[in-house]
Order: structure tokens, then sequence, then C-alpha cells
């Protein structure tokens, strides 16, 4: 495994996480049971940073049995504070007062510590951001005194969307210690600017969606379909004909294998490249997933020129956040 530190506190982080949103069944219904054993794998495999999310429906539940099964060191657990706006908080500017009214950010990390089973959480994020909401106000407050209390540990922001650019001035102000947001293939736009300035400031980068939803792991087809409670039933045609996106993936073949042995091992060390990312989360909710993305770890890191190259060349931008709120589905 590889490891990085927290920038204001030098603690090791795996450099790779465990995303835990598909313990919600998001990516279709598996076993319980599996989803605790594959946790319990990365673990003993040097995974030590686990993302969930109270919005996760059973997530934080299926992690709180894992931690209380697992007898090793403990882990790093972040998690975000549910939002009460609905669909129009991902795709769209809405008043803090509708995502986070006063108290439910106490009262959301309340419910994750319960179910959990923790009397501490690692990392606390706000779910969705905007920057109209300023970089201070109640909701900062809350999250402040829930830090002085000894509930919280740290505060993140986890950005809505594409546009990472938006917590510049909350990262410069220094009242937050993380932040998450996309980072792959197809949009790279964070390591431009946002990851520089994170590093300036001591602030860990945790990228998500590292394989765009599995889409650069090259599984769909034109004839794919999802299972039932699969979000994804829609998400790739949402903005763009599927065979674009299809076309694009294929384009990231001639990488293969000089410069790794799969087109989810190029994406994964794509999105480790650069030593602002603290980590890179990936769903890991089956033990094949999590045996793909540690493989990934094991190979020669990308060099300078291919990662130029997939950065300027095959980037392929769309904004699939906001697919449900503007009805595209």
């Amino acid at each position: 495994m590889q490891y990085s530190q927290i920038p204001r506190s030098g603690e090791r982080i795996s450099r790779l996480g465990f995303g835990a949103m598909g313990f919600a069944g998001w990516f279709g219904s598996q076993d319980e049971k599996e989803h605790v054993a594959a946790l319990h794998l990365a673990l003993e495999r040097g995974v030590n940073f686990i993302d969930t999310a109270r919005a996760y429906g059973d997530s934080e539940r299926i992690v709180g049995i894992a931690l209380r099964e697992w007898h090793g060191e403990k882990p790093f657990v972040a998690t975000k504070v549910e939002g009460l706006a609905g669909e129009p908080q991902w795709g769209t500017v809405v008043p803090v007062t509708e995502s986070f009214p006063p108290g439910q950010v106490r009262a959301s990390c309340e419910k994750s510590l319960r179910a959990l089973n923790l009397d501490q959480i690692d990392l606390l994020q706000l779910h969705t951001y905007w920057p109209n909401w300023g970089i201070s106000g109640y909701w900062m407050d809350e999250l402040q005194a829930l830090k002085d209390e000894g509930k919280i540990r740290y505060i993140g922001i986890s950005i809505p969307d594409h546009r990472s650019d938006m917590v510049l001035p909350i990262v410069m102000s220094g009242a937050i210690d993380a932040v998450q947001t996309i980072i792959n293939i197809f949009d790279p736009t964070a390591l431009e600017v946002l990851v520089p300035f994170c590093q300036t400031h001591k602030v860990a980068v945790i990228a998500r969606c590292i394989l765009d939803e599995g889409g650069l792991s090259g599984f769909l087809t034109p004839q794919t379909s999802f299972t039932e409670g699969d979000f994804r039933d829609g998400y790739f045609d949402a903005t763009v004909p599927r065979e674009a996106y299809i076309h694009k993936v294929e384009a990231l073949r001639s990488f293969i294998p000089a410069n790794a042995s799969s087109l989810a091992a190029l994406a994964i060390k794509y999105a480790l490249h650069d030593p602002g990312i603290t980590t890179a989360i990936s769903s890991m909710h089956v033990r094949a997933f999590l045996e793909a993305n540690l493989t990934a770890l094991m190979e020669d890191p990308l060099d300078e020129a291919t990662f130029r190259t997939l950065m300027t060349r095959h980037r392929f931008i769309k904004n699939y956040s906001n697919f449900k709120h503007f009805g595209v589905v």
C-alpha cells in the first residue's frame, strides 16, 4: 500500500481509499456480508481510509458493523452531513438554509456517530457546498463546535459537481482541513488550480469518481443494461450519446498494456499521479473490485510524458451531477 500524509497533522493515510457508497445498493444489490468482507479485506491489505455519508442509505450502518468486527488498527473514517434540499442541491445553487438549516449539521453528525458506532468521526464533510454561502456562518460555527467538543477531528467540503474552483475562497480562509472533488482522466481540471491551492494552504485533497462511475474501466457497451436500483441507469446517456462516451474510452486502449495492465489501472494511476492528492477513493464494495484496484498500486507509476498526454489530449468534461435535476432522464 502507498501512503501520504494529512497536510496539517502528518497523519498517515492510504493513497487508495475505500469508497462505501456501493454499500447503499447504488450500483445494484449485493449481499451485506460481502460488503463487510470486502471492507475487512481492504483493511487487511493496508487501506486505512473509509469514505461514507448519511445520504448513502445503509452505508454508515454497514461500515459500523464492519468496524465492530474489526480487531486491527482503527481506520480513518470520513462521512458527510446530509443535505435536506433534495435533488436540486446537487445540480444548482440552493440557499444554505435549505440544504443545512440551523441544527442540521449537529443532528446529522449525531446520527452518523450512532450508525458508525464511533465516539469521534475523523472527517466530517458538508455533502454539498456553493460559494454563495461564503466562508462562514452558523453552519461553519456548528462544524467548529463539533470539532471543539471532540466529536469530529477535521472539517471538510465535498464539492457537488465538476466545478472544483468554487471552493478556492474557503480553502484559502483556513476554515477547512479537506476537500473532496472529482478527478479523473476525463476531468482533470481540479489538478490545474484547486490541488495546487490546497497544497499551498495545507488542505487535504480526496479525489473521487476516479473511474468515472466505472466508465473508465471499459465495461460500457452499446448493449449494457443496469440492474434495478443502479443509479447509472441513464447516467452515461445523460448529456452525450453513449456511443460518444464509449469512443472516448476506446481511445485510451492505446495506452494498454505499455502504461498499465488495464483501463481501470490506467485511471487509478492517473488519479494518484499528483503528489497533492492525499487519497483517491474508489468503490470497493465487492472483493473483485478491491482486488482490481489494489493491482494498480503494484504497477509502476505513469511517466510524466504519459500523464501529460492523458491530461491534455483525453479530457472529456461533462457535468452528470445535475442530470436528474434538469430532467434529462
